[in-house]
Parts: C-alpha cells; structure tokens; sequence
C-alpha cells in the first residue's frame, strides 16, 4: 500500500522589490529531487520541487515544496507508478502555487511546466525495489 503525505511548503520567498513589471521578462527555473527514505517497517520517496522567478538578474520568488510517500517493505514499484508520484506532487505543487500567487505580482504568471516524460526514473525504480 501506498501512503501520499501532504505538499509541506518548505520556502515561499516572496521579494517584488524594484520590480518593474514589463521592463524584463519573468522567467521561471523548475527542479526536481528525489530522495529515498526508510524505516523499519516502510520505505519512502520524497519529492521536492524548487521553482525561482527571476527577473533582470533580481529573484522575485523562490518556492520549495516537498510530498512523500510510505511504502509497504514488499510492495515492488514499477516505472509507471513512479512517474505516477511525481506528477502528482507536481500537481499538488502548481496548485498550491496558482492559489498562492493571487495578489502578487506574479498573478500572471505561468509556473514553467515540468516534462514528465523525458526523465528517466530508472535508477528511482531501482532504489526502491
């Protein structure tokens, strides 16, 4: 079985100072760790996403936020499943975002989508099974 945590926001650094909106672009730097976590009884995987907009040199916000998710010792996790929690934490992540951008003024501003498909998850697979 196959427990998911809440998203836990880790850093919200909001800093709009001298910020000129229009002068320069918004641009939005998104990361993804992986760590393995473990117990006597379970394992885990935490996800953590970091996203920064920058704008003329200057970083507007800085946003971490991490889920994890409890594992059975001897449910195996397969490539699928996998990429299945890592969506959903991205998921979870972008939403806690639209929802918190509101009156800032990043209010129109798109986080950077995260392609799911070009990573490859297979050393994440190995590590949990």
């Amino acid at each position: 079985m196959i427990e998911q945590t809440e998203l836990v926001v880790d850093e919200w650094i909001y800093n709009p100072a001298d910020f000129q909106p229009g002068a320069s672009p918004v641009d939005s730097h998104l990361e993804l760790e992986v760590m393995r976590k473990s117990a006597p009884t379970k394992k885990g995987l935490a996800c953590r996403f970091t996203c920064r907009f920058v704008s003329g040199g200057h970083t507007l916000l800085l946003y971490v936020a991490q889920d994890s998710y409890v594992i059975d010792l001897t449910d195996r996790i397969d490539r699928d499943e996998v990429q299945r929690m890592i969506k959903n934490t991205y998921d979870k992540f972008r939403e806690k975002y639209d929802f918190r951008k509101l009156g800032t003024v990043l209010n129109d501003v798109p986080m950077k989508e995260f392609d799911e498909k070009s990573m490859d998850v297979h050393d994440i697979v190995h590590m949990l099974n």
